[in-house]
């Protein structure tokens, strides 16, 4: 049973909630006050909460149909029958309590905001793929995985983190709102193959994705915009001298390093569209997404 929650938790998208906290730790590191505490809670948040999304996503993908025997994906398990929807509604619900058990301890550290962005992210995980609107189903999953993993998730790590020093956002916001763009436009790249890939089979089944509303040809420009987006936003820190970044020059630079991780997965999303190889590139994106933004983070911390 223990192989079946490991499948459902998708452990290739748990960068996405790594990184950003990472990003965030390391930005008030470089500001000067780095917290032990609230860097672990905003982790187990992060990852409790990616992990109840990717439940609630099995479970809804199910429930609506879209997870049908022609599924080109990794295994879900409500639909291949390792789990009973019940099962995989209380792990759910068990994910989302550990997400909120961590988001009490950081609103105590933080204040109202931060139960404004955990209430916020529980409901987008869960309208993600259900409730009256399935915003993965109507064009709206990749915006939401910008905007959550990406600018939510790095300012309110970098807030719990800073918290304390009672800085004015100027001092530290534009700095990482900039720094977030990269998280934000990885996770949303992961996204993206896995919709281009999934194309002729959400037709089938109703889903309106970002990928299906485009067509194959618009949707690999995106990836590609989103992948480049990556690396060049760090450039900005250079050019703008943001408040309390100094010589933010390898955190501009080192994540160049991750370059060669990007051209794999940008030749399978521009070659045939083959299922095995767009599953390779949507793994490749996610290593992409965890080395490339821990070099961001790294570089942050190191300048």
């Amino acid at each position: 049973m223990l192989r079946t929650w490991l499948i459902a938790s998708r452990p290739r998208t748990l960068p996405a909630a790594v990184v950003p906290v990472a990003v965030g730790a390391a930005l008030a590191h470089r500001l000067g006050h780095l917290a032990p505490g609230p860097v672990l809670a905003a982790l187990v948040g992060a990852l409790a909460l990616q992990i109840g999304c990717n439940f609630a996503n099995d479970y809804f993908d199910w429930k609506s149909g879209a997870d049908g025997p022609d599924r080109l994906g990794p295994t879900r398990v409500t639909a291949a029958g390792l789990a009973t929807p019940r099962q995989v509604v209380g792990a759910t619900a068990l994910a989302f309590a550990v997400a909120t058990l961590a988001g009490l301890y950081l609103a105590w550290v933080g204040g109202w905001p931060i139960v404004a962005v955990g209430v916020a992210s529980i409901l987008a995980a869960i309208a993600y793929t259900g409730g009256p609107y399935p915003l993965g189903y109507h064009g709206l999953g990749e915006a939401t995985a910008f905007v959550f993993f990406g600018p939510v998730a790095v300012l309110g790590t970098t807030w719990v983190q800073v918290a304390g020093l009672r800085l004015p956002p100027a001092a530290w916001a534009p700095a990482a709102l900039l720094l977030s763009l990269p998280v934000g436009a990885w996770v949303a790249a992961i996204l993206v193959v896995n919709n281009l890939r999934d194309i002729p089979t959400d037709t089938r089944a109703g889903k309106r994705t970002l990928a299906v509303r485009l067509g194959a040809p618009a949707t690999r420009r995106v990836y590609a915009g989103l992948i480049a987006l990556g690396f060049l936003a760090p450039v900005a820190l250079v050019a703008l001298g943001l408040p309390g970044l100094g010589h933010p020059w390898l955190a501009a630079a080192i994540p160049t390093l991750a370059l060669p991780l990007a051209l794999g997965p940008l030749r399978a999303v521009y070659g045939p569209p083959e299922g095995p190889a767009l599953n390779a590139a949507l793994g490749a994106t996610g290593r992409l997404l965890a080395v490339g933004g821990l070099l961001l983070a790294g570089g942050l911390a190191w300048g």
